[in-house]
């Protein structure tokens, strides 16, 4: 395969894992300094989404409906590959059962937002990223406790209604907002859109902090063979997700947002449920994941977003040409 030419970035675009690795030191060594932005993260990833629907528009939604098998491929695997990988790396470590159940709830669980910022820079397929991770948490009510009784043998509860309101204030108002202001408004916003990466990567290193600072004794003092079990958890799950599109012969950019839609969960509502209906050990696989992934993440986003492949974040045009 031919190496595909840079792409041309800024500053902030090219030094991101830089930035985001000083933030996750800084936040080792002054918790305080970041533990404050706990309250405010649904306000950071609002601006990243509303930044993605900006660089968006209802025509990229359409063209999801053509390619349902791509949504029924990454749903599949969310829901299969993921619970798979934790039972078999739980039993590979031979890892304690609170760290156990652990494992499968972060497994069972959807994909998260996180997901949707890391296909933002890496140039993926943004609109597809979107639709996968509202599809598996509207059924992680229902997907979520079956896979946890079926491994587990214990009853859990998902709340329905408490998730989907968090989904429309943090991902589909703001990615709304942006949409219909580039509709109506694209010849004044036209010239910020460049702007929105950076501002993402920014937003994005913050939350990170924020996470690392909270959990700095977990990071610090719990034993590397969990530590180990997360990493491969979350790694081989993007690996998988990437190579099966492959398989199926999807485009790049497809392949990367299911990479990123299997891979990456919503590890906070695994620590919910873990906290909730199972010991505060079992929190720790979810709370760790969410460090690992979005450091993960944000690697694979620098490595693929600096080469040139179809993606929705270049897409400049006027939603109305038609093209």
């Amino acid at each position: 395969m031919n190496e595909q030419p840079m792409v041309k970035q800024n500053l902030i675009e090219r030094y991101f894992i830089l930035l985001v690795l000083a933030i996750v030191a800084a936040a080792l060594w002054k918790p305080a300094g970041f533990t404050w932005m706990k309250p405010h993260i649904p306000k950071l990833l609002g601006v990243i989404m509303f930044g993605m629907g900006v660089s968006l528009t209802f025509s990229d939604f359409k063209k999801i409906w053509k390619d349902k098998h791509l949504l029924l491929l990454g749903i599949g695997m969310q829901y299969i590959v993921m619970p798979l990988l934790a039972l078999g790396i739980s039993f590979t470590f031979q890892l304690p059962k609170e760290i156990f159940i652990g494992m499968i709830l972060v497994g069972a669980c959807p994909g998260g937002t996180a997901s949707n910022v890391m296909t933002y820079l890496s140039r993926a397929n943004l609109a597809l990223s979107v639709t996968l991770t509202l599809c598996s948490t509207l059924l992680a009510p229902l997907v979520t406790p079956a896979i946890v009784y079926l491994v587990l043998s214990h009853r859990v509860e998902v709340g329905f209604w408490s998730m989907m309101r968090s989904v429309f204030w943090i991902v589909i108002f703001p990615l709304f907002d942006g949409l219909v202001l580039r509709h109506f408004l694209y010849k004044y916003v036209k010239k910020y859109i460049s702007v929105f990466p950076s501002v993402s990567i920014i937003c994005i290193a913050l939350i990170i902090g924020c996470v690392v600072g909270l959990d700095q004794q977990l990071l610090l003092t719990y034993p590397v063979m969990i530590m180990i079990a997360v990493v491969l958890h979350n790694v081989m799950g993007m690996g998988i997700g990437y190579g099966t599109a492959r398989l199926f012969r999807t485009s790049e950019a497809n392949a990367r947002t299911l990479a990123f839609e299997v891979g990456m969960q919503n590890s906070g509502l695994a620590v919910s449920l873990a906290t909730q209906f199972f010991t505060a050990a079992s929190a720790l696989p979810g709370a760790i994941f969410s460090i690992v992934h979005n450091i993960s993440g944000v690697t694979m986003a620098n490595w693929w977003g600096k080469r040139r492949k179809p993606g929705n974040i270049n897409k400049n045009r006027h939603p109305n040409s038609g093209s």
